[in-house]
């Protein structure tokens, strides 16, 4: 070995098993010229170095200095997984738009006005809105509606919606938060696909209905053959899209048919306690072989995924 390793940082916040793992598997790899640890960091000068090679971030959708410090970084030079510009910009309602640009099937939904005002807006802000004719979004999407809202995760300020009066109660308590209304998907089968380096699906039986604690179905039965093809292929063709080199999707199969329920989760939980040791070893081995190929052989800067150029022949194919 000559010269300095190169090195890959993690930014995290609360997570305890999946970073240290995850060093640990990226220096195994490593052969001494590839090392990982966590990112250190204090102020941003606009003169900055930057030190690594990669980051992984974990964290930076909560804590906005973060995000700026890791598109400073990616502008200098530094991969960034996953990318901070993109992540930026996504959002829970437009992943449909892609969804439907690569084929995944997604049920029926509305992005709906704030039911309070935004910080410095008022009345005069609005004057291009109109009232919203809730007969027409209850007759289009048909009860139970899920109201959840189109920048999130976690299943924060998630209600399932069974008439009108939930419907409202749930609208009244969503702040100024933006929101979207979707039809509830009766499945049959439930599943939450890791998706590492647009190449590698690990699909797990998910149950969304049972505590968190409980949700990762353990010894479950295997998945029919097409099945299974349909999911690892919709798995990675949103990953694909997205431009997500560590996503999760959530896939509620209706009539033999997956339908894309939650996959724009650049920070995917990966705690041990949560996903279980299988699907835990599964995640830190492959993350820590995707990490370690992107150093070495490094890719140019992307802005977004491939979902503009799907999107395009999608439009063109209609035509």
């Amino acid at each position: 070995m000559s010269g300095s390793p190169k090195r890959i940082g993690l930014l995290f916040g609360m997570e305890d098993s999946f970073p240290w793992a995850l060093i640990g598997a990226i220096d195994a790899r490593g052969a001494g010229d590839i090392v990982a640890s966590p990112v250190e960091l204090s102020y941003l000068r606009d003169s900055q170095s930057f030190e690594y090679a990669l980051i992984l971030d974990r964290i930076s959708h909560e804590v906005p200095f973060y995000r700026t410090f890791l598109k400073v970084a990616a502008a200098r030079g530094v991969a960034i997984v996953n990318n901070p510009f993109w992540w930026s910009a996504d959002d829970k309602y437009f992943g449909n738009i892609v969804a439907e640009s690569v084929g995944v099937a997604t049920p029926r939904t509305v992005l709906l006005p704030h039911k309070h005002r935004p910080p410095n807006t008022e009345a005069k802000s609005f004057r291009n809105l109109r009232f919203v004719d809730w007969n027409e979004v209850f007759t289009y999407l048909g009860f139970p509606i899920f109201l959840k809202p189109a920048y999130g995760g976690g299943w924060k300020d998630v209600h399932k919606c069974d008439g009108p009066a939930d419907f409202f109660n749930a609208y009244d308590q969503s702040r100024d938060l933006t929101m979207m209304a979707q039809e509830a998907i009766a499945f049959s089968e439930y599943f939450r696909c890791f998706a590492i380096g647009r190449e590698r699906v690990q699909l797990m039986r998910y149950n969304p209905l049972a505590p968190f604690h409980e949700r990762y179905v353990r010894d479950a039965p295997p998945i029919e053959p097409a099945l299974e093809a349909r999911l690892r292929r919709d798995a990675l063709a949103l990953s694909q899209a997205l431009g997500y080199d560590m996503n999760t999707v959530e896939l509620a199969v209706r009539d033999g048919i997956p339908y894309a329920i939650d996959f724009t989760n650049p920070a995917p939980d990966a705690e041990l306690a949560s996903v279980g040791p299988d699907n835990f070893s599964w995640v830190v081995e492959n993350m820590a072989d995707v990490l370690v190929a992107r150093v070495r052989d490094p890719r140019p800067l992307e802005l977004s995924g491939t979902w503009r150029e799907q999107i395009a022949a999608r439009a063109r194919g209609a035509s």
